[in-house]
């Protein structure tokens, strides 16, 4: 299977750096995937998720609030003003992540009518993570 190179960048470092199958990104103008070869195309993104497909068919997502994307065949790199992963390895953490998630969340709240779309996905991520 195809992979290909994504970078998540933050003004406070790296927030994901690896190889994936796909990725879904929120775009300007909607939701958009990303799969090795995809044409090159530099866009705008609004505050969403982004889910990661790894080649374990598991799925990370990351909570963003905006940024820019630039995708080539082989890569793609996203620089964003803020992000919360939505991972952990116990409970502690995955709480700490959606909290985190939720301050970002709360701190765009009136900038953005998807809003609520997004905040319902991460609702749904933390059942299926407890």
């Amino acid at each position: 299977m195809d992979k290909l190179k994504l970078e998540i960048l933050t003004p406070n470092g790296e927030i994901f750096n690896g190889e994936v199958v796909s990725v879904v990104l929120p775009g300007e103008e909607g939701e958009f995937g990303v799969l090795a070869h995809h044409a090159s195309l530099s866009t705008l993104l609004e505050a969403g998720v982004i889910d990661i497909e790894k080649e374990d068919k598991t799925v990370e997502s990351i909570l963003i609030n905006w940024g820019v994307v630039q995708v080539d065949e082989e890569k793609v790199i996203v620089l964003v003003e803020g992000a919360v992963a939505i991972r952990g390895d116990n409970e502690s953490a995955i709480a700490t992540a959606l909290e985190d998630a939720k301050k970002l969340l709360s701190d765009i709240a009136d900038s953005n009518p998807a809003i609520a779309s997004v905040s319902a996905k991460i609702e749904s991520a933390a059942q299926k993570l407890f």
